[in-house]
C-alpha cells in the first residue's frame, strides 16, 4: 500500500489528487510544518531534502512531487494518466510537465519565500510583486494553450492536469488569479468536477465553491 507523507495545500497535493483518482488504497502521513516536522531527524532519514511530499512504494522511497506524480502514472498504466511509451503525445506529456515544475512552480516558490532571497524587507516586497507578474505571464501562455482544449496533453486527464490544478489553487489570491483567464478557468472549473479532486479537497480544507 503507498503511503504518502503530506502537509495541506502543500506539494503533496498533486499526488495526493493522483492517488484518489487511482482508486487504490493509501495511507495519508501528516508532516506538521507548523511544528517544523519535515526537519526532524524521522523525517530526514526518509527524505533528506527536508521538504514534503515522500511517497513509499514497498522498498522505494520516493521525494519531489513531480517525480511522484510520474512514478504512479507509469506504475498504474490502466489509468492513462501518462501517454504510454511510443504515443506521438509523451512528448508533450513531460514538456508540460517540465514547464509546469521547472518554470511555474519554481517562480511560485520564490513568490512564495522572496526573503531568502535577500536580507533587505523593502527588496522582499519587490521580488513578491514581481514574480507575481512573472507567474501572471506564464498563466496566459497556459490559457492560449487550452484554448481549444479540454486537457493540456491529448484529449485526456493526466498527471500534467493534476499538477497545474495544484499551482492554480496556489495562485489564487493573485491579483489576475487563474480564474480570471477565459480558457484557463474554463478548464479549472471542469477539473473541480473530478470526484477525486471533490475529494482531496474537502479533505484538505480547501473550498471550490469558486470554481463552481
Amino acid at each position: 500500500m503507498y503511503q504518502l507523507y503530506y502537509y495541506p495545500l502543500n506539494a503533496s497535493m498533486a499526488p495526493h489528487f493522483m492517488l484518489e483518482a487511482l482508486n487504490i488504497d493509501f495511507e495519508l502521513i501528516l508532516v506538521d510544518r507548523k511544528a517544523n516536522a519535515q526537519k526532524s531527524t524521522e523525517y530526514l532519514a526518509l527524505n533528506p531534502s527536508g521538504r514534503i511530499p515522500t511517497l513509499i512504494d514497498g522498498e522505494l522511497v520516493l521525494f519531489e512531487s513531480p517525480a511522484i506524480c510520474i512514478h504512479l502514472a507509469e506504475s498504474n498504466p490502466s489509468a492513462n494518466f501518462i501517454p504510454s511509451i511510443g504515443s506521438k503525445h509523451r512528448a508533450k506529456f513531460f514538456q508540460w510537465m517540465m514547464y509546469l515544475t521547472n518554470t511555474v512552480q519554481a517562480e511560485l516558490m520564490l513568490y512564495f519565500y522572496p526573503e531568502k532571497h535577500t536580507s533587505c524587507l523593502n527588496i522582499a516586497t519587490d521580488i513578491a510583486d514581481t514574480q507575481e507578474e512573472r507567474i501572471t505571464d506564464m498563466f496566459a501562455l497556459l490559457n492560449d494553450e487550452l484554448s481549444n482544449k479540454a486537457f493540456l496533453v491529448d484529449n485526456m486527464i493526466t498527471a500534467c492536469d493534476f499538477f497545474l490544478f495544484m499551482l492554480a489553487i496556489w495562485a489564487d489570491e493573485f491579483k489576475k488569479p487563474p480564474l480570471a483567464f477565459n480558457y484557463l478557468s474554463k478548464y479549472l472549473r471542469n477539473l473541480a468536477k473530478h470526484d477525486a479532486i471533490i475529494t482531496v479537497c474537502k479533505k484538505e480544507k480547501f473550498s471550490l465553491v469558486n470554481y463552481q
